[in-house]
């Protein structure tokens, strides 16, 4: 079923099925914070796109200077270890990166790691990129050859990723969707989502607005596992397509919500600015609005996890599935699927 959000409508919101001609009702929206989006004032005159998130709340502002110089000392002494190693063969190594470490630390360190096996070290690149306080499963390749391979396995969605993300907000009334929207940063630099008719309009600093589609499935909702079965309808995927900005409250009710998530494109901060926009920041996330404070805790980061990555090898064109080891804060919810 197809969704443009906001949907006009003060009470109650409706989602049409693609399995039936009937609208079903869905519980109310709350619309957020009186907080003005239009952060370009002469935005009319210039023709220029408005985004549809929130500019970064004040506490990002405190907080994430903090957080950068933390993760800079932590990755100044930071060794690769064996036991980080999830997959290795002679074109690539992956590794499971922790949180609150840079992608280019990881690489930088491999060389030693390598060297003990007698690998050859002068080709190393990065084959995806994780956020500093993503962890999970990051890819590298050996020679320059394979990597020319990889980035247009991306470029052509050959690679399937997929993350968890333990989020806090209200919890939907979905089982499954994808979002497609707009991505671009806005005019004071940050990253924002912007309507799906956006895409290929040119912003302030001169880039242009790129389109970005992930798609959404509940895993647990407050430690109670989601099991997805019965009728044709709730078989069906819903689908929104931003147009405008979002009317999902980030600070009323507050549940627990462990999402897995398979992004198409590869945008930055794509799925932590799709968890924003459904109204279910990422804890920890507090750039996009998540909580910095839990039930008593306070998070240095957010809680973002590279899952997996399947493709087809480069090489020897074997179907390959990369898995992390589940971080403790999924291991829960997650519990009969471990067993």
């Amino acid at each position: 079923m197809t969704v443009k959000l906001p949907l006009q409508i003060p009470l109650t919101n409706f989602f049409l099925s693609s399995s039936s001609t009937k609208f079903f009702q869905h519980h109310k929206f709350i619309w957020m914070a009186s907080q003005s989006y239009f952060d370009y004032p002469t935005a009319a005159s210039t023709d220029y796109p408005v985004p549809l998130s929130p500019p970064l709340p004040e506490l990002s502002k405190e907080i994430e200077p903090h957080r950068a110089l933390t993760a800079s000392s932590k990755s100044a002494l930071f060794t690769l270890e064996r036991s980080h190693v999830i997959f290795e063969d002679e074109w690539l190594i992956a590794v499971n990166k922790p949180q609150g470490i840079y992608c280019e630390s990881v690489l930088s360190s491999l060389p030693d790691l390598l060297n003990d096996s007698g690998d050859k070290v002068s080709e190393l690149h990065l084959a995806n990129r994780l956020d500093r306080d993503t962890s999970g499963v990051m890819l590298i390749t050996k020679l320059h050859k394979v990597a020319a391979k990889f980035v247009k396995a991306f470029t052509d969605h050959k690679v399937r990723k997929t993350y968890l993300a333990f989020c806090v907000g209200i919890a939907p009334k979905w089982e499954k969707i994808t979002i497609k929207s707009g991505h671009g940063r806005s005019k004071y630099g940050a990253w924002r989502v912007y309507a799906a008719s956006d895409a290929g309009r040119k912003l302030p600093g001169g880039s242009l607005v790129k389109d970005m589609e992930t798609s959404f499935e509940v895993l647990s909702v407050n430690g109670l596992e989601c099991f997805k079965q019965v009728s044709d309808l709730q078989k069906d995927e819903d689908l929104v397509v931003v147009q405008e900005q979002s009317v999902i409250g980030c600070d009323l009710k507050k549940d627990q919500i462990l999402v897995r998530a398979s992004p198409r494109s590869g945008r930055t901060h794509q799925i932590r600015l799709h968890c924003q926009y459904l109204g279910i920041p990422i804890r920890g996330d507090v750039r996009y609005e998540g909580v910095y404070e839990w039930k008593g805790s306070k998070y240095d980061g957010h809680d973002l996890h590279a899952e997996s990555l399947s493709f087809d090898h480069p090489v020897t064109g074997k179907p390959i599935l990369l898995q992390a080891p589940l971080p403790s804060w999924a291991i829960q919810p997650l519990r009969s699927q471990i067993k």
